[in-house]
């Protein structure tokens, strides 16, 4: 094939043809969203309600069904399926490969969301229990491990075998979704119209998402270091945060995934690991593990219960388990590609079956862990009445409870200080994996053998930046977070599209039996 028809370029650094046209609409979308913030809202919300209304029983056998094919795809033939070279060892080791993917899939939002998740079911549960009960505030953990469980790491994960198959056995230059559709769609598809515009669709969602995460993720930090150094949250201090932290992921994506993003990832994991026992010991460790060892009893018990939630008979409206479930699992499929892409670029010298279980398991038990620790802290001081956790979520950002429950431990400066910490590193580690897979996906040059330009990735992190910071000044960053959950809707058909792709291409190959590692002989050392 010609280097024209491969579409590498050795003179571009990035491809124009898709990044600016997917750049253009970001900005087209975001302009009237921002002058008229709450119209926008108004309308983007009824729009995601009637989505609620008709296609929630969609989104629910969605996640189920992504399970089953990540199931049947580790534990067929295909399972065995190496992604590169059979000889070759992994690129990273087990430990280093599961951080990555808990810092790009977890790290970030369970930093939000851990602590204080529990409270909206705990004002809104579901099953007829009553607000603010026993039942509600087990549920309402319950439910914060179910959103970091299978089904969401299912979405993340299930079109990485395509994209990983493409860049690591067949050797294809372009790690791009059209690229992956290729067996389906065929040459003039791929390399024509129809293959911009899935590449676009890809581009819009995540450049959409990225803006929104690097928003929303600010205040973590900022309402930390405002209680910290006993001064307001305003938006200078969140102009100072995002500075630095672009500074941060920017430095981390142009050093690269060993030098930058595998080493931040490891290190953050030993940090909140040691966070974690500090809150334990410091903390009410004894009441965190009766009530961690409750949470998993009650989501266990309630799994499936939970899984095929549709509240049918409620014809009043929907509770915050049924909706948001809706809405968390629309917005994660804005995220697949992104973390699929990703996965796929770090997997080489993994098999399938390991690159699906790793993701499956190593981030949902993170989860469970971290939640289980925040949650039980903040369900405690609940309790206890040390801190009027629901009174503050109902009157402020949910996450401007977050500090008051760190001050009330001991130490309460180190616990701050500790936590903005892992915060940011997270946060970092999700914006840099970000824009590397940006970079990496609308690159000229051959992704099976090079790794996105350093330029590039800088350039990419200050777009991202810039976006996001004047969204965060102008409004905006609301309507385009309903933006993003809307978009997961093509994206969906998109990933079931890549799950065929990796079947049919390995059925083409034979890979089951031309690309796994040899069986040693039991005498073998």
């Amino acid at each position: 094939m010609s280097r024209k028809n491969q579409g590498i370029n050795s003179e571009r650094l990035i491809d124009y043809r898709i990044f600016v046209p997917s750049l253009l609409a970001i900005i087209a979308i975001s302009i009237p969203f921002s002058v008229y913030e709450a119209q926008a809202l108004d309308i983007l919300n009824q729009i995601f309600d009637t989505i609620v209304d008709v296609f929630s029983w969609g989104y629910i056998w969605y996640g189920i069904i992504l399970v089953a094919a990540g199931l049947y795809l580790s534990f067929s033939k295909y399972g065995q399926v190496v992604l590169g070279d059979p000889m070759e060892k992994p690129r990273f080791t087990l430990f280093e490969y599961a951080s990555i993917l808990i810092a790009m899939g977890v790290g970030s939002t369970i930093m939000r969301t851990g602590m204080v998740q529990w409270t909206a079911v705990a004002n809104d549960p579901p099953f007829g229990m009553e607000p603010g009960s026993t039942e509600a505030l087990l549920m309402g953990n319950a439910y914060s491990m179910f959103l970091w469980s299978f089904q969401v790491f299912a979405i993340f994960v299930m079109a990485a075998p395509a994209m990983g198959y493409i860049l690591h056995v067949r050797k294809r230059p372009l790690m791009r979704i059209s690229e992956a559709c290729r067996v389906i769609f065929g040459d003039k598809f791929t390399d024509g119209l129809g293959g911009k515009i899935l590449d676009m669709i890809f581009l819009v969602s995540i450049l959409a998402g990225a803006a929104v995460t690097l928003g929303l993720g600010a205040p973590i930090v900022t309402h930390n270091l405002a209680r910290l150094l006993d001064m307001d949250v305003t938006f200078s201090l969140t102009l100072i945060v995002t500075i630095i932290w672009v500074i941060l992921f920017s430095l981390s994506a142009y050093l690269g995934i060993e030098k930058g993003i595998k080493r931040l990832s490891t290190f953050n994991m030993y940090l909140a690991g040691a966070f974690a026992v500090f809150v334990m010991v410091a903390g009410p460790g004894i009441f965190i593990l009766d009530y961690f060892t409750d949470s998993v009893s009650t989501l266990l018990t309630n799994y499936v219960g939970i899984s095929l939630y549709t509240e049918s008979l409620n014809l009043e409206g929907a509770t915050h388990v049924q909706s948001n479930t809706v809405f968390w699992f629309a917005y994660s499929a804005t995220w697949a590609m992104l973390h699929s892409v990703f996965a796929a670029k770090i997997s080489r010298g993994r098999t399938i079956k390991e690159m699906i279980l790793t993701y499956l398991l190593a981030p949902t038990l993170l989860s469970w862990v971290a939640t289980g620790v925040l949650g039980g802290l903040g369900v405690h001081r609940h309790l206890t009445g040390e801190v009027p956790v629901l009174d503050i979520v109902q009157n402020n950002e949910a996450v401007a409870a977050i500090p008051e429950i760190l001050v009330s431990l001991p130490f309460a400066a180190i616990a701050l200080t500790v936590f903005i910490i892992v915060a940011m590193i997270f946060l970092t580690t999700t914006l840099d994996s970000t824009t590397y897979t940006i970079a990496a996906y609308t690159s000229t040059k051959d992704m099976s053998k090079t790794e996105p330009s350093r330029y590039l990735r800088v350039i990419v992190a200050v777009v991202i930046a810039t976006l996001s910071l004047i969204l965060m000044r102008v409004g905006g960053l609301a309507p385009l977070e309903v933006i993003s959950g809307l978009m997961g809707l093509p994206i969906i058909l998109i990933q079931f599209l890549t799950i065929y792709a990796a079947i049919k291409m390995m059925n083409q190959d034979q890979a089951w039996v031309n690309n796994v590692r040899p069986k040693q002989n039991p005498g073998d050392k």
